[in-house]
C-alpha cells in the first residue's frame, strides 16, 4: 500500500524541482482583454486612435500591450517610458516594423520605412542631416521668405483658401528646397503638390487597416485575381501613387539640370556632386548613388509638407480662441519689427514669446500625434515587464504631451509654459520623434513654421467668423481631426483683418 505514494512521489519530484528551478518568464505589459486568437482586433479604433489610447491609458498604465494574432504593439503613453526607451536604449528601438503591404507598394527603400538594420539607413540619414542641419537651412533663408510673401498675399485675397495657401507655402518650400521646383499656384491644381497629397491619402490605407497577409505572411503568394486577394490590389494601386511621388520629381529635375545648372537645391547638389574633391567625379551618379538620391529627396518633399501645414493650421484655430495670447505676441513682433518690415530667420533669437508660442502650438496640437512606429530587436526588459523582439513600438506623442503631470492644465493653450524660471519639459522633447529616427528637418519646419506665424501676426488680427446674422462662431463647435500620420484641424473657420491700412504694402517692398 506504501509503494503507490513513494512511486509517486519519486516521479513527481523531477518535476517539482524543474517548476521550481524554472526561469519565471517576466508579465507582458498590461493591456484590454484579448479574445482568443484574435486578441484586441474588435477593440482597435479607427480614427483618432491617440485618444482611445490615451483613455486606455488610465486603467492600463503608461506602457500598454495591444495584441492581434501573433502582432503585438506595445503604446507608450508616457515621456519616461517614450524616452528611456526610444532615446535611451535607441540602439535597439530604432527599427521600422517589417510590413508586407508597404513591400508590395514598393516601399521598402522609403526612408520612413527603411529599417535601421538596412545598410542603407546611416547614408540615407547622413545625407538628410547634412541637407537640412542648421548652417544649411540658413541657405534656404531666400526661398522661405519669398513663399511666406505668396502665403501673406493669398490670405489678404481670400483667407476662406487659407488650407490651399498653407499648402503652396509649405510644399512650396519642400520642393523647391528638394528639386528646385516652383510650384504653381493655385496648389491644389500643380501637379506635384497632387502627387504628394495623393501619397498623404494612400500611406495610411497601407499601415493603419488590418491585412490578414501582415501576420501570414505566405498569403502574397495568392494570385492577385484570386477572390480573397484584395490586399494585391489595393498594394499595385498605392505603388504607383507612392511611385509616382518621388520617381516623377527626379526625373524632372534631372532634365532641369541639363538646361539650369545653377539652380541650387538639395538635388543638384547630390546630382552633380558638388561635394565631390575628384572633378571628374562630379555628374557621373552609380545606379546605387541615384536610389539614394531617390528615395532621400523625396522624403524631404513628403516628410515636409503636410507636417508644417499641420502646425499652422493649428495656430489659426488657436489665434481665434485666444486673443489676449494673440495680443502679447503682437507687442512682441511689433517691439521687434516696428510696423515697417517683415520678419526674417534673425529675427527668431530676439522673440522669446513667439518661440513659446510655436512650442505650445505643437504641443496642443502634436502633428503626428502616434509618431511613427518603431520596433524592437531583440527581448528586453522594462520597470517589470517583458517587451519581445520584433513588437511594434508605438510613442504615442498625444498622450504625452497632454499629460497633467508634466503640462498642468493640458487642454488650456498657454506658451507661458515655456518661458520664465520653471519651464516646463520642452515638447519639441518629443513631437519631432525619438532616437535615432529623429526628424532631420525639425530646424527647417520650425523656421517655416515661425516665418508664417510671426509675420501672419504682424500683418493680420485672426479672430472668430461670423455667421450670417453677424454672430461669432465657436471654431470649436464643428472642429475634427484628420486621422492619419499627420493629423490636421478640419471645420473651422476664422476672420482675418489687416492690423493697418498699409501694413500690406510691405508684401511688395
Amino acid at each position: 500500500m506504501q509503494t503507490i505514494p513513494v512511486t509517486a512521489l519519486i516521479l513527481l519530484v523531477p518535476v517539482i524541482l524543474w517548476r521550481l528551478l524554472k526561469k519565471k518568464s517576466l508579465p507582458l505589459p498590461p493591456g484590454p482583454p484579448k479574445r482568443f486568437l484574435t486578441g484586441n482586433l474588435h477593440q482597435l479604433p479607427k480614427t483618432k486612435q491617440w485618444l482611445t489610447y490615451a483613455e486606455w491609458a488610465k486603467t492600463y498604465g503608461p506602457l500598454m500591450t495591444l495584441q492581434v494574432l501573433s502582432r503585438r504593439s506595445i503604446v507608450l503613453n508616457s515621456a519616461k517610458a517614450a524616452v528611456d526607451l526610444l532615446d535611451g536604449r535607441a540602439g535597439i528601438y530604432s527599427d521600422r516594423p517589417i510590413s508586407v503591404m508597404l513591400d508590395l507598394a514598393g516601399q521598402t527603400s522609403a526612408m520612413f520605412g527603411l529599417r535601421s538594420v538596412d545598410s542603407r539607413f546611416p547614408r540615407y540619414r547622413k545625407m538628410l542631416v547634412a541637407g537640412l542641419n542648421k548652417r544649411s537651412v540658413v541657405h534656404y533663408r531666400g526661398i522661405m521668405e519669398s513663399r511666406v510673401r505668396g502665403l501673406l498675399r493669398g490670405l489678404s485675397e481670400n483667407a476662406d483658401d487659407y488650407e490651399s495657401l498653407i499648402t503652396t507655402y509649405t510644399g512650396g518650400i519642400a520642393l523647391k528646397i528638394a528639386y528646385g521646383y516652383d510650384v504653381e499656384e493655385p496648389a491644389e491644381k500643380d501637379y506635384f503638390v497632387q502627387l504628394i497629397d495623393r501619397a498623404e491619402t494612400a500611406m495610411p490605407t497601407l499601415v493603419q487597416p488590418f491585412y490578414p497577409v501582415e501576420v501570414f505572411p505566405f498569403l502574397k503568394y495568392v494570385p492577385t485575381w484570386f477572390p480573397t486577394a484584395a490586399f494585391h490590389r489595393i498594394a499595385l494601386e498605392k505603388k504607383k501613387i507612392l511611385g509616382d511621388m518621388v520617381y516623377v520629381p527626379y526625373e524632372w529635375a534631372k532634365k532641369k539640370l541639363e538646361t539650369s545648372p545653377s539652380e541650387p537645391s538639395f538635388f543638384s547638389q547630390h546630382f552633380l556632386g558638388e561635394n565631390d574633391d575628384d572633378e571628374k567625379a562630379r555628374g557621373v551618379l552609380s545606379q546605387e548613388d541615384a536610389d539614394y538620391l531617390t528615395w532621400t529627396a523625396g522624403a524631404i518633399y513628403s516628410g515636409g509638407a503636410h507636417t508644417t501645414s499641420s502646425g499652422i493650421t493649428s495656430f489659426l484655430l488657436l489665434m481665434s480662441m485666444y486673443p489676449e495670447i494673440q495680443k502679447r505676441a503682437q507687442a512682441e513682433i511689433d517691439a521687434v519689427l516696428g510696423r515697417d518690415r517683415l520678419a526674417n530667420m534673425d529675427d527668431r533669437a530676439s522673440m522669446p514669446y513667439i518661440n513659446a508660442m510655436i512650442k505650445e502650438v505643437l504641443r496642443w496640437a502634436p502633428v503626428a500625434p502616434l509618431g511613427l512606429r518603431h520596433r524592437v530587436i531583440q527581448d528586453d526588459i522594462y520597470e517589470g515587464y517583458l517587451i519581445p523582439k520584433g513588437s511594434m513600438i508605438v510613442p504615442n506623442i498625444w498622450a504625452i504631451t497632454h499629460d497633467a503631470e508634466m503640462y498642468p492644465d493640458p487642454f488650456t493653450f498657454d506658451p507661458s509654459r515655456f518661458l520664465g524660471d520653471k519651464e516646463q519639459r520642452d515638447p519639441y522633447d518629443f513631437v519631432f520623434g525619438f532616437g535615432r529616427r529623429v526628424c532631420p528637418g525639425s530646424t527647417l519646419a520650425q523656421e517655416t513654421i515661425f516665418l508664417a506665424i510671426t509675420n501672419t501676426l504682424a500683418l493680420f488680427d485672426i479672430s472668430k467668423a461670423l455667421d450670417s446674422a453677424g454672430k461669432e462662431v465657436d471654431p470649436m463647435k464643428d472642429l475634427d481631426w484628420r486621422t492619419g500620420l499627420v493629423t490636421l484641424a478640419l471645420n473651422f473657420k476664422f476672420r482675418l483683418t489687416p492690423r493697418t491700412a498699409d501694413g500690406l504694402v510691405l508684401l511688395d517692398s
